[in-house]
């Protein structure tokens, strides 16, 4: 999109401070309304002492007017400065122009190298709604021809950098969870399920609880009539206020739709965050870490407890705060029971197994770390403390095995050696030695064994669905946006 930003011909403006104009939409209002009073091009460069050359350029939004150059045009058209900077189109033929210029001067047609359609009056709108349809297509197919697993890993693996070079910890959400929870009253402790109704009723939205939601959805939340549609069998592994808070995040955060994985990815990661955030208030959980810490007792199971959230929310919860909030750097891990990796952060030096686009999802962790060694236990309902030497130093990891339509996974917190006196479980005698990414560690079958089997075993693999699958291209990936408007017509209030 073409923007501009005005600054003043010598000394600079109040003006300079607000959000860039776009050139097109610009140059549009001018020549609006110039012709709405009857002046010729030529007399409107006369009047701001310009050549019309120069005034047309501006008009095309091919130029970036200085601020003082603006105020003589407002003024000789008869309007002011703030009337020229609206950012709305004078009218439906312009808006046209508009969304055509910006096409043609963006990446699609560049890397297309088709010559640039002149946009003036004498163009028929059908030419340039059928060029801009044109462009919409071909701009669908580059995203979906993009839409591949690398390109995923890739932006999941950029993410991850972003987060840890952050401390995995983003104050501006933690403002927006604060003031959200002021807005309702919450004064501390846990966060009740009416809390997060009058939330919901306080940014607009009514939650209707459907027995028909789409299958590929969790929630589906209606914008045009204010309503969130959640599932009338609630998921025991899931705690129920999640899908709300999770359904008005996207507004709170003003999320467009996603035009990429990248954006996607960057959405669920904030509607994730946000939704901690709102279970956990900063302030309450902050003060709550800070005492076990004092105490050296900090333990996951007492921070769940004490915010009656899941066990997995309270360790995503204490990895957004442990390093920022406690200084105490930290690793989280997400780990299916078949050991490979579902989601992951650290910022504490452990080195994660990774592939050569630097993805650490759908990788697979070494046998001997605690996230997979806690599927061995027997006792499935105490905590599973355990310390790991590894090549890159020893870690501390508290784990704990959860359950979920799609199988056990583990959600692990570590911390290296020297910051686990401030936890309980500090005391335990399990240990393991990794010398992953060392193919003897764990990937090689040992000598004896391998020559005993190789060639005689023949598994039959439980291949996942998606392996050959397309992966999904739509807007939201994974989900039948067919099936969710269907949805939607079946529910939606009659006018």
């Amino acid at each position: 999109m073409a923007t501009m930003t005005v600054i003043d011909d010598v000394h600079g403006d109040a003006h300079a401070d607000q959000p860039a104009a776009d050139a097109l939409t610009l140059g549009r209002r001018i020549r609006a309304f110039r012709q709405r009073r009857g002046m010729t091009l030529e007399a409107l460069a006369t009047a701001v002492d310009r050549a019309p050359s120069q005034v047309s350029t501006i008009e095309n939004g091919n130029r970036e007017p200085r601020l003082a150059l603006l105020r003589a045009i407002a003024d000789a058209l008869g309007v002011s400065v703030d009337d020229l900077l609206a950012p709305e189109p004078p009218d439906e033929r312009s808006a046209l122009e508009i969304a055509v210029e910006r096409a043609q001067r963006g990446p699609v047609f560049a890397s297309l190298g088709i010559d640039p359609v002149r946009v003036s009056r004498t163009v028929p709108d059908a030419t340039l709604q059928a060029i801009l349809a044109l462009h919409q297509e071909v701009e669908r197919l580059h995203r979906e021809r993009a839409a591949t697993p690398e390109e995923a890993r890739r932006a999941n693996a950029e993410l991850r950098a972003t987060m840890r070079a952050r401390d995995n910890h983003f104050p501006e959400l933690e403002a927006i969870a604060a003031d959200l929870l002021a807005a309702v009253g919450h004064t501390g402790g846990p966060v009740s399920h009416q809390t997060v109704t009058d939330m919901a009723d306080h940014l607009g939205y009514e939650l209707h609880y459907v027995g028909d939601l789409p299958h590929s959805t969790r929630s589906v939340t209606d914008r045009r009539n204010g309503r969130i549609y959640l599932p009338t069998e609630q998921s025991a592994s899931r705690d129920s206020r999640s899908p709300i808070l999770q359904a008005f995040a996207s507004h709170v955060l003003d999320h467009d739709e996603p035009r990429n994985y990248a954006d996607f990815l960057r959405q669920r990661i904030e509607t994730n965050y946000l939704t901690a955030a709102l279970l956990l208030p900063e302030k309450d959980a902050v003060a709550f870490l800070t005492e076990a810490k004092n105490f050296r007792r900090i333990s996951m199971e007492d921070l769940r407890d004490a915010f009656a959230v899941s066990y997995e929310t309270a360790a995503h919860r204490f990895t957004n705060l442990a390093t920022a909030r406690l200084g105490i750097p930290v690793h989280f891990m997400k780990v299916h029971e078949s050991g490979t990796i579902i989601k992951a952060y650290e910022n504490d030096a452990v080195a994660f197994p990774s592939d050569a686009l630097g993805a650490v999802e759908g990788t697979p962790v070494c046998r001997s770390w605690t996230a997979r060694t806690v599927f061995d236990v027997a006792d499935r309902f105490s905590p599973y403390y355990q310390y790991t030497d590894t090549p890159s130093g020893t870690f501390w990891c508290t784990s704990r095995v959860e359950k979920a339509k799609e199988g056990d996974y583990s959600v692990s917190v570590g911390v290296p050696f020297a910051h686990v006196k401030w936890f309980r479980g500090r005391e335990t005698t399990h240990r393991a030695v990794s010398r992953c990414p060392d193919e003897s560690c764990c990937r090689r079958p040992p000598g004896a064994l391998a020559e005993r089997w190789e060639g005689m075993a023949w598994p039959a693999a439980r291949t996942p669905t998606s392996l050959l699958a397309a992966l999904p291209t739509g807007t939201f990936p994974g989900v039948d946006a067919t099936e969710v408007y269907a949805f939607l017509d079946r529910h939606a209030p009659s006018s």
